[in-house]
């Protein structure tokens, strides 16, 4: 159960992700960072879809760090943004808050299958 609802939220921010990487171009004219951030916010979920389909647990377990350490870049990115004034203070954290819910539950579900090895 938690990994469809960890995959529906993955899914509902890379779409997220999607806009804000199609806002920072169209608008501000920023490509190296939007490129950046569509390339890690989309990531997740393709790592924590990935997963699911695991050898094994360790595969999963493995898959779900990538994941983790995918969502960790795009926390970066998202703070820089922000703080370089390219989205504004509510846009940041509204889709860091959103990052950081993944985050949570993505470590939830890594620690539960360690325990479960």
């Amino acid at each position: 159960m938690k990994e469809n609802i960890l995959i529906d939220k993955s899914i509902a921010f890379a779409s997220r992700i999607i806009k804000l990487h199609q806002y920072l171009i169209k608008t501000k004219k920023e490509t190296i960072i939007s490129k950046q951030i569509v390339r890690s916010g989309t990531s997740i979920g393709a790592n924590i879809n990935e997963a699911n389909y695991g050898q094994s647990k360790a595969d999963f377990i493995s898959k779900m760090h990538i994941a983790l350490k995918e969502t960790a870049e795009t926390e970066y990115w998202l703070k820089l943004l922000t703080m370089s004034e390219y989205i504004t203070e509510e846009m940041g954290a509204s889709l860091l808050n959103d990052c950081l819910e993944i985050k949570k539950v993505l470590i939830a579900s890594i620690n539960t299958a360690k325990e479960n090895k």
